[in-house]
């Protein structure tokens, strides 16, 4: 027993020193959006805010989805970095269900477990409410992005999302907004 809470704790030390949201008990299991089309999901998002975690430190971020083969979507995520370059990664995401097509398992490097993707909910022109959350035995750690089309989103939209989220115990307080403004980002459309 004294292992595992020490392991526990080593795990939880290392996590909170990159930011990540660790919250107790095991991760809730939300409403996923109904009927969900991967083909109109397909292109560009704007990450408007999400929460921290140590494997998107950048601004200006974007999120494209294209169709890389039936029932595969290819994914490729960019951000500009403080020092002026840019960091892109490509994965590839799949339904594990295909009667929940909502839940989605993304993965970006070979061999690498595949992580949840769930989008609880789209209108698919505007904006995109994401979750992911991972157990760890007595905590869960959680990840959480709200997209947009465009560069900004309306604070009523930013609202319901909030509430959304709220609900089933996701901390906004703890959302970071992404920097989006066009001159800032000007080096992403190079």
């Amino acid at each position: 027993m004294k292992v595992i809470q020490v392991l526990s704790l080593a795990l939880l030390a290392a996590l909170a020193a990159n930011a990540q949201v660790i919250m107790p008990g095991r991760c809730p299991k939300p409403a996923v959006q109904e009927n969900f089309d991967a083909a109109k999901y397909l292109g560009t998002w704007y990450d408007i805010q999400r929460l921290p975690h140590a494997f998107q430190k950048g601004e200006c971020c974007t999120a494209t989805y294209s169709l890389k083969a039936p029932g595969v979507v290819g994914v490729l995520n960019r951000e500009l970095l403080a020092d002026g370059s840019i960091n892109a990664i490509s994965g590839s995401a799949t339904a594990k269900n295909p009667s929940e097509p909502a839940k989605l398992l993304v993965s970006f490097f070979e061999n690498s477990p595949p992580a949840p993707y769930w989008v609880l909910s789209t209108d698919y022109e505007n904006y995109s409410l994401v979750y992911s959350c991972t157990d760890l035995g007595v905590l869960h750690v959680e990840f959480a992005w709200i997209m947009s089309r465009h560069p900004t989103l309306p604070e009523e939209t930013l609202e319901e999302l909030h509430s959304t989220l709220s609900s089933i115990g996701v901390r906004v307080d703890k959302l970071l907004t992404t920097n989006q403004d066009e001159a800032y980002c000007s080096p992403m459309s190079q």
